[in-house]
């Protein structure tokens, strides 16, 4: 059998080969897609790196290689032979198969750092990409990865580029729910690099009606309530809908709860009626573990402030014991939301 299986390889390799013709190269590739719809064939494929350096030689035009190298760098063994590839794989960005790969190899903060090493120049491209008519899915998931690092963030954060404005109007994006769970994560990283705070609630990108808006809903509020809101968030239609991933939701509350990290931060986040869209979100939120992110910020609102040399809660030393148990409590509410039901017509995002 295993035999067998390798004479296999060898010739789907040699139809790989430039020597085989386009014809037979293309019919090669598409049996290779085949092959790694399947965790067996993504396995059969990482394990021959030659197989790899051949569907990475037919990538550089389109056609079935993109999409089987997408698949196969789903495998975490196939990235030591994708990651050396990034200079033949970056020029090709933004093909949305190829940013779909990055994304797999920037998982990992390594990878994320080699991507963005890799992308120089064509970091530029990827912004440009976010004003054609239909980006590429992929491109979310691809700068939430690459915004898990400080380097990544950085970039998004270049005021030369207005990065960050190009982000904005996904977090209500209906075209892709990959693509929009991707700008939050990445515009939720962003915010935890809090000296950008000012700039960001500031009117220069006037982030916070953004967060906010995919978590208000329909309902009719008192006058007194409506005045203290943001124009865009004032008088919405009866037929306004929330976010309905509830994953997408809890990365907007984290943002918001980020950008409450310092004294002029908290204050804003009050003057614009944040109380308000929370406090109806609360009211309507069924899931718990978005319930409790809406509460754990509502009381940051409404509570007290820290006392001085804690303003910034970015910069506080949690003691350890406090430390540990946070986490246990984090673990115990993933593990509620486990069990919690979560239907996604749509699919794994990537």
């Amino acid at each position: 059998m295993a035999a067998a299986v390798e004479e296999a390889a060898e010739a789907l390799s040699v139809l790989l080969g430039p020597a085989a013709g386009t014809e037979a190269r293309t019919g090669a590739a598409e049996a290779a897609l085949a092959l790694s719809g399947t965790a067996e064939g993504r396995r059969l494929l990482t394990e021959r790196p030659r197989l790899l350096r051949a569907l990475l030689e037919l990538a550089a035009g389109p056609g079935p290689a993109r999409r089987c190298l997408l698949n196969v760098s789903a495998e975490p063994a196939a990235r030591g032979t994708l990651l050396p590839a990034l200079p033949a794989l970056v020029p090709l960005v933004p093909a949305g198969p190829v940013c779909g790969l990055l994304a797999n190899l920037s998982r990992e903060p390594g990878g994320a750092r080699a991507v963005l090493r890799a992308l120089g120049s064509r970091w530029d491209a990827l912004l440009r990409a976010l004003v054609q008519p239909r980006p590429p899915p992929e491109l979310g998931p691809l700068l939430c990865n690459l915004s898990q690092v400080p380097e990544g963030r950085s970039r998004l954060l270049d005021r030369s580029r207005c990065a960050v404005q190009r982000l904005l109007p996904f977090t209500q994006y209906r075209g892709s729910t990959e693509l929009r769970r991707g700008v939050v994560g990445a515009l939720r990283n962003c915010c935890f690099q809090h000296e950008h705070h000012e700039w960001l609630l500031s009117e220069a990108v006037d982030i916070l009606p953004f967060l906010l808006l995919p978590l208000a809903g329909p309902e009719e509020l008192p006058e007194h309530d409506m005045e203290r809101l943001p124009p865009d968030l004032q008088y919405l239609p009866q037929d306004k809908q929330r976010e309905e991933e509830p994953d997408i939701r809890r990365m907007l509350l984290e943002a918001i709860m980020l950008l409450t990290a310092t004294g002029p931060g908290r204050r804003r986040v009050r003057d614009m009626g944040t109380y308000v869209v929370l406090r109806e979100l609360h009211g309507w939120e069924q899931h718990p573990g978005v319930r409790a992110a809406c509460e754990r910020l509502l009381q940051v609102l409404i509570g007290d402030e820290p006392p001085p040399g804690m303003e910034n809660l970015l910069e506080v030393n949690i003691p350890e014991d406090v430390e540990q148990q946070l986490q246990r409590l984090d673990l115990e509410e993933e593990e509620q939301q486990w069990w919690e039901p979560e239907p996604d017509p749509e699919g794994p995002s990537r």
